[in-house]
């Protein structure tokens, strides 16, 4: 890091936070949107809510390291987290990466152990905000971030402000349904966009060919699963190693099945996007998350079953734009979250 950073808050670095259900990835982040540092660590979502706070302080400290700082030197820390966050009281009602979290006082926890104030926002806000400021959302008042990953998420900006809805849990996008007779969503019901069009969606219909005698090369494009010790012995599953990734990868050699499967989740991708056009007439719609590097074999089907189900003229209005800030548009959305709202602080 080069040069004295001055004590005034609009220039001092904020600490960004971004926590998956996997992965914790922390950023030192200037208010020009540049990474000064960063590190990331393991979750350990799986072994409770303790071990998870000090997953994210030791990662929150190690970008500090990195970055050659003390603590005092940032101004405050912008957290972001899947899930029904309630911003104002640092709380996480709910989070699929989270289980068996409710009402978890993370941000109060994170805040004590850090000595700075944690301000806490939805992981899809926070990409969304992150866009906004320095990636492909730049320039637009009305635009709507998706990302598509292993489930799918949504942020809101709208006159160019984020939307959070009344209590702080809108744009929970993912979770609109689109099949009523639909597979069972983690959140109760059923058909769910996420259980249609996202990561998972696609592994689960693999399987499912597979399983039904299908002929597929998918296989041959899996890797051992990253998770899994050496030695702890065979998959529970026969299949648990297709990933989307896998499945990307044999569609590009030509494999049908696999071809099929992307076309099958762009449509129903498609349906979604119509409904948000529909909806929110926005401007632009961005799309982030690990399925936007499919490009065109997913994004074509999608952005062409919208067309033929949303309003023509708010279809001719709308452009579609791939994630300008790739995996780091929540940290830096998390960040700018932090500065703005120790800048404006909301009552």
């Amino acid at each position: 890091m080069n040069g004295i950073i001055s004590a005034d808050r609009n220039i001092t670095p904020v600490l960004g936070i971004d926590v998956g259900g996997t992965k914790v990835l922390s950023a030192v982040i200037d208010a020009y949107g540049n990474i000064l540092a960063d590190h990331a660590t393991a979750t350990r979502a799986s072994e409770g809510f303790e071990s998870t706070v000090a997953s994210i302080v030791g990662c929150a400290r190690g970008a500090l390291e990195k970055s050659v700082m003390d603590p005092s030197g940032i101004v405050g820390v912008g957290l972001a987290v899947a899930g029904l966050i309630d911003s104002k009281q640092g709380i996480v009602r709910t989070s699929p990466n989270l289980p068996g979290w409710k009402d978890a006082p993370l941000g109060r926890r994170v805040a004590e152990a850090l000595g700075k104030p944690v301000f806490m926002i939805n992981d899809a806000n926070a990409a969304a905000v992150g866009e906004q400021y320095f990636g492909a959302g730049r320039g637009s008042s009305h635009f709507v971030y998706v990302t598509v990953s292993t489930g799918i998420g949504g942020g809101l900006i709208l006159d160019g402000k984020l939307y959070e809805g009344s209590e702080g849990f809108g744009g929970e996008i993912g979770h609109m349904v689109i099949d009523d007779k639909g597979p069972l969503c983690s959140c109760g019901n059923r058909g769910c966009w996420e259980m249609l069009a996202s990561g998972k969606a696609l592994e689960r219909e693999a399987r499912r060919s597979i399983e039904g005698g299908a002929v597929t090369t998918i296989c041959s494009f899996c890797l051992p699963d990253p998770e899994r010790s050496e030695g702890e012995g065979p998959p529970s599953h026969p299949f648990a190693y297709i990933t989307a990734k896998a499945i990307h990868a044999a569609a590009k050699s030509g494999d049908p099945l696999t071809i099929e499967l992307i076309d099958r989740t762009g449509y129903y991708l498609g349906v979604g996007l119509a409904n948000i056009i529909n909806i929110f007439n926005p401007e632009l719609i961005v799309i982030g998350g690990g399925l936007s590097n499919m490009g065109d074999m997913l994004l074509r089907p999608a952005v062409e079953e919208a067309g033929r189900r949303a309003f023509r003229q708010s279809f001719d209005r709308v452009k579609f734009k791939i994630a300008g800030l790739g995996a780091a548009s929540g940290v830096i959305g998390a960040a700018v979250h932090a500065r703005q709202q120790m800048e404006h602080p909301q009552p």
